[in-house]
């Protein structure tokens, strides 16, 4: 498996810092603020922790739907993420607009069993603008303002790799 980053484009994320940053041939051509698990970084199934290590894009979902799109399972419901919807199911993890679902590549670390960044439903998605405070709050996934989420949904393909680091 890699240790260094490729050549080529990849995304990655950055824990301490709170950050996702595209990358190509070695150049940073976008920078986003993001907020990982509060739970901090792991790979076990039901920590709630961000897993580490190199993933790629498995799957994108949403691409057809409008910002703040609220999405269950996978699906969208139909609904339009407002606080009063907020107000209204105070305990939902909000999964809005975009869905960029992560599979770990690393056997052992990330991939199979009971440390499988696809089977933990780990993705990178918006959330509500005040659950993004440049602080980890998530349960796992990466969280984005939602139009930062659009835009680099538009800006990535399925199989593109992403590193998540400490």
């Amino acid at each position: 498996m890699l240790l260094e980053p490729p050549a080529k484009r990849y995304l990655e994320i950055c824990i301490a810092s709170q950050t996702l940053r595209l990358f190509d041939k070695g150049c940073v051509l976008h920078s986003y603020p993001v907020s990982t698990a509060k739970n901090g970084a792991g790979e076990q199934r039901g920590s709630e922790c961000t897993p580490r290590g190199w993933h790629k894009i498995r799957a994108k979902i949403g691409a057809d739907q409008a910002i703040n799109s609220v999405f269950v399972g996978r699906r969208a419901t139909g609904e339009i993420y407002t606080p009063e919807l907020g107000k209204q199911y105070p305990q939902r993890d909000w999964i809005l607009s975009r869905i960029l679902w992560l599979g770990g590549l690393q056997p052992g670390f990330n991939r199979y069993k009971q440390v499988d960044t696809t089977w933990r439903y780990i993705y990178i998605h918006g959330c509500p603008e005040h659950l993004l405070q440049g602080m980890p709050k998530s349960h796992g996934c990466i969280r984005m303002f939602n139009a930062d989420i659009v835009a680099l949904f538009q800006k990535v393909d399925v199989g593109e790799l992403v590193y998540i680091r400490p």
